[in-house]
């Protein structure tokens, strides 16, 4: 170790734990979701049935970007009050027509 031809380096004992020894982990930052994106996005939801897939993917897939995962999950609860609606609304409307006679 003390060879003459090799240099002496001089530690500096504050230089040597200036790293922590592991890497920092903190959330992950997700990329901002530009304009580019969400047309892309939109694009894909004008596909049949891969339409409803792709929401299902994106609201609860885990590797998906935090606004694209909150956008959608609110987009399946307001389907899913849809839905309800227009169930209750037609069972009125036939039973306001069984009422009516006009359905034997």
């Amino acid at each position: 170790m003390n060879d003459p031809n090799y240099p002496q380096q001089e530690q500096n004992p504050q230089q040597q734990y200036q790293q922590p020894p592991y890497p920092q982990q903190g959330p992950v930052q997700w990329p901002h979701m530009t304009l580019g994106n969400w047309v892309v996005t939109m694009l894909l939801l004008l596909i049949p049935i891969a339409n409803i897939v792709l929401m299902f993917i994106w609201a609860f897939g885990s590797n998906t970007n935090p606004s694209k995962k909150t956008y959608f999950q609110a987009t399946l609860i307001f389907a899913a009050i849809g839905l309800v609606l227009t169930i209750l609304s037609w069972g009125a409307l036939l039973a306001m027509f069984a009422s009516l006679g006009g359905l034997y």
